[in-house]
């Protein structure tokens, strides 16, 4: 039943055809050291006004298989794979939660982290766009760095705390953390604090100063 995580991109770029989304008016991609990344990220005054957590619609089933964005990410990111019941029931997976460096064999063990949570996306720019943007943003199946599974407890702690304010407490995770944190502020052009930009120079500056490619989303 569980298909390539090629084929699931393959349909989620069908589902942003089919929403009106226009190609990019800038590069499609782009390749740049993680410190550069990092300094070129735009700093604008964070907004919450009008928040809503429904106004990102997740966990959507994009390509009609029985298995939501949640199962999708969750039976790519198996460092053994599970097998796949009726209703997209999981068993005999495993999974590495690289925040806090445990591994869990349930599934409800796990959340499904947006690792630039919604509400700080909406604080960064996500507030102007469609709809249909923010459902794509709430599902990005086209970049494993987007969307994690980790230790749903984990993950409560983190809610959308940006990393001025949270890391992981895996000490090793958190130049991976960075470098994913970036990479999707970078494909979704959101925005940055000037709290959160200084931290994100500062843990930058203090990890390998690796080359981080980026595919916008729009």
């Amino acid at each position: 039943m569980a298909r390539s995580l090629r084929a699931v991109i393959a349909a989620l770029a069908g589902f942003t055809a089919t929403v009106g989304y226009a190609p990019p008016v800038h590069a499609a991609a782009i390749s740049q050291p993680l410190r550069t990344a990092v300094a070129n990220l735009q700093v604008a005054t964070e907004i919450r006004t009008g928040y809503d957590r429904d106004l990102f619609p997740h966990w959507i089933d994009v390509d009609s298989d029985g298995c939501n964005t949640r199962y999708e990410v969750l039976i790519a990111e198996a460092v053994v794979a599970p097998s796949v019941g009726s209703s997209c029931s999981l068993t005999g997976g495993r999974w590495y939660s690289y925040y806090d460096n445990r591994s869990w064999t349930a599934p409800a063990d796990l959340d499904i982290d947006h690792v630039v949570a919604l509400a700080e996306a909406w604080d960064s720019g996500a507030r102007t766009w469609t709809t249909s943007r923010r459902r794509a943003y709430a599902n990005d199946l086209g970049d494993g760095r987007a969307l994690i599974a980790v230790t749903d407890t984990v993950n409560q702690a983190k809610g959308d705390k940006d990393p001025a304010e949270w890391m992981p407490s895996y000490t090793s995770a958190r130049c991976r953390y960075i470098q994913e944190w970036v990479a999707t502020k970078i494909r979704w052009r959101l925005t940055v604090n000037t709290a959160e930009k200084t931290a994100l120079t500062n843990f930058a500056n203090s990890c390998t100063n690796v080359t981080i490619t980026v595919t916008y989303a729009f």
